[in-house]
């Protein structure tokens, strides 16, 4: 096959084609102010290349000053804090706060400390209802959490000086917060929160891990608790007489720090301590007892014009022992309400913090007072609740009642015959009492008949005066023109000082303890003409009568004096109770006792052969014969 050849026409085409392009080129080219544009942009990237080599030389100069900064400051840190500098070089040691709450608490824990120092009870509000202040136990620094430990190169350190590293997790509907004391990569002390839904009550351990060749195991870590009880009630004096330390020891057995000032006390074999105000409780259980533990109360109320922040200063001191070169106590912390029922709920003995009263005085208040104004509570507005609580106690009471009225008009009906023998035998004392004694059992009377359901009667009026002022159910629940029936109802309030009337009674009125003040006079001056007749005048003795007629006007001043600062909820109780025993007692006089039927009765009783003597009857005759007898003798000498 021939080569092709180039023809005239192919060589004009290549030439006119290789002319286009000469000139497209040249049309295409740069000028001369786009080349000094172009050179200028290269110097610029030229000279920001330079300067980010020099940026970058002075950055890695930087950090190798920062790194010796660093190490100089940890060296520092080390020579102060040992092994626990490696937690003040951690990004955690700083001023910060985690937050964990449920629908009852709201509790922040620092960093610093690791330690809780908010703690908010959020259905709960102080002085008044509606007054927007949320009842707060910690706050502004009022307490504090710290572990003083020994370290093996002859340190003191705190823990309230120390950073913690927070770790927040969640397992279910449970808030853990983990709070770490760190000395390495993996030894610490650690303080552990654990936050259930709907309870006051969380779980707190305390454990070290690693830190048996850092801390000095021969001696127990000391833990200090202390608390600055806030006032958050309307009478600060009222709440403070409640507020007091608390605490169990020897599994079951508990009782009280004294209320005064500088009290202290040592207690072994502790299993819990409450830091208790009027109607809410600061409390630190553990499941390990504490071996022992030291406790401190100083009342801060001197002046309550003056003094209405603070009620008490508490604190406690704990030793941690350690077990094979490790700590670890498992306790729980308790932020809520001196709530009886709340507190027997958790079945830990804690229910023992409510002044309910000792022996029988309790019982009464656990098995009767509780159940009962907790059933009628539980559908009935409150001061309708106390009424009727009233109106059952005292009709359960009306036979008690029935017989001691019953005693008493015998011994009205039998007063004659007891003054003719007081006349008949005036020079020998001991022989008419011997016919007294005789009259008494021929016409079937007992003289103690009277006095005995009295004595029955104290018990439930003392639990009375233990009940009411425990009760929280009663706080900020109103009635009437009482605001508030945990607290006094006053009607009027004056703020300059009177000498004794403002120490003793107050600077207010509270109406419903001046309206049981005036329901007593009249019980009293009902029952004192009965009391009289039926007691009558004994050689040697005080005159009753008499002491009866001073007692109607001083029983219902002291009652005065004493429920004017007390909760309106007591003194409507022993309002509606006087009330009550003068309704029952003008029945029972009017319409069940007739005194003639006494009488008839009394003496049929003597026409019968009497009836065999009482042991107490028995014993008065034996002294009283004794006594004759010893007489007798000493004339004969």
């Amino acid at each position: 096959m021939k080569e092709k050849k180039l023809d005239l026409n192919s060589v004009i085409g290549f030439a006119l084609i290789f002319g286009i392009l000469i000139w497209i080129m040249y049309n295409n080219g740069p000028t001369q102010k786009e080349i000094d544009a172009e050179k200028a942009k290269k110097e610029q990237v030229v000279s920001t290349e330079k300067a980010k080599e020099v940026a970058t030389k002075e950055n890695v100069v930087a950090a190798i000053d920062t790194t010796a900064n660093d190490s100089l400051q940890l060296s520092k840190l080390k020579s102060t804090l040992g092994n626990f500098a490696y937690s003040a070089t951690l990004p955690s040691a700083k001023e910060a706060f985690t937050t964990i709450e449920n629908k009852l608490v709201i509790l922040k824990i620092a960093n610093k400390g690791g330690y809780i120092v908010e703690a908010k009870l959020k259905n709960f509000e102080k002085f008044k209802k509606g007054s927007g202040e949320i009842v707060e136990l910690i706050k502004n620094n009022n307490a504090n959490l710290n572990i003083q430990m020994q370290t093996q190169d002859n340190r003191t350190l705190n823990t309230k000086d120390l950073f913690f590293e927070p770790t927040l997790t969640k397992v279910g509907e449970n808030q853990i917060l983990t709070m770490r004391l760190k000395a390495g990569a993996n030894e610490f002390l650690e303080y552990k929160y654990v936050l259930k839904p709907n309870d006051y009550m969380l779980d707190f351990d305390v454990r070290s891990q690693g830190l048996s060749k850092v801390l000095n195991t021969s001696k127990p870590l000391d833990l200090e608790w202390s608390l600055k009880a806030f006032r958050n009630e309307k009478s600060i004096s009222y709440e403070n007489r409640y507020t007091e330390v608390i605490y169990e020891y020897e599994e079951g057995k508990d009782t009280y720090l004294g209320a005064g000032k500088g009290e202290e006390e040592t207690a072994e074999k502790v299993t819990y301590i409450a830091f208790k105000q009027h109607f809410f409780t600061s409390i630190l259980l553990t499941k390990t007892p504490f071996e022992n533990a030291k406790l401190y109360s100083d009342n801060l109320v001197n002046d309550e014009t003056i003094d209405t922040v603070y009620t008490k200063q508490y604190k406690a001191n704990i030793p941690l022992a350690f077990n094979n070169g490790e700590v670890d106590y498992k306790m729980n912390w308790y932020y809520g309400p001196s709530d009886y029922k709340i507190l027997k709920a958790y079945d830990k003995n804690l229910e023992e913090i409510i002044p309910l009263g000792w022996g029988i005085f309790g019982w009464i208040n656990k098995f009767i007072f509780i159940p009962l104004f907790g059933f009628l509570s539980s559908f009935i507005v409150y001061g309708i609740a106390i009424i009727i609580f009233t109106i059952v106690i005292k009709i359960a009471m009306s036979p008690i009642t029935y017989k001691s009225f019953l005693s008493q008009a015998k011994m009205k009906v039998l007063r004659p015959e007891i003054t003719e023998l007081g006349e008949k035998f005036k020079k020998d004392p001991m022989k008419k009492q011997q016919e007294t004694m005789k009259l008494y059992n021929k016409a079937g009377v007992n003289p103690m008949a009277g006095c005995i359901p009295a004595l029955i009667q104290i018990p439930f009026m003392y639990a009375s005066f233990q009940f009411f002022p425990s009760a929280i159910e009663l706080r900020q629940k109103g009635f009437l023109w009482a605001d508030d029936l945990s607290s006094f109802d006053a009607i009027f309030t004056w703020k300059q000082h009177i000498p004794i009337i403002s120490t003793f009674y107050g600077n207010h009125v509270s109406l419903f303890a001046l309206l049981a003040a005036i329901a007593i006079f009249f019980y009293m001056k009902m029952t004192s003409g009965d009391q009289a007749m039926a007691q009558p005048q004994q050689e040697g003795m005080p005159d009753m009568a008499k002491m009866m007629k001073i007692m109607i006007y001083v029983s219902p001043l002291m009652m005065l004096i004493f429920f004017n600062n007390y909760g309106s909820g007591l003194s409507l109780y022993n309002l509606i109770s006087n009330l009550i025993t003068i309704a029952i007692m003008l029945v029972i006089k009017n319409y069940i006792v007739d005194d003639a039927k006494i009488h008839a009765r009394i003496q049929e009783n003597k026409l019968k052969e009497p009836k065999k003597q009482g042991k107490f009857q028995r014993k008065m005759q034996e002294m009283m014969e004794q006594a004759e007898a010893q007489k007798a003798q000493q004339k004969k000498k």
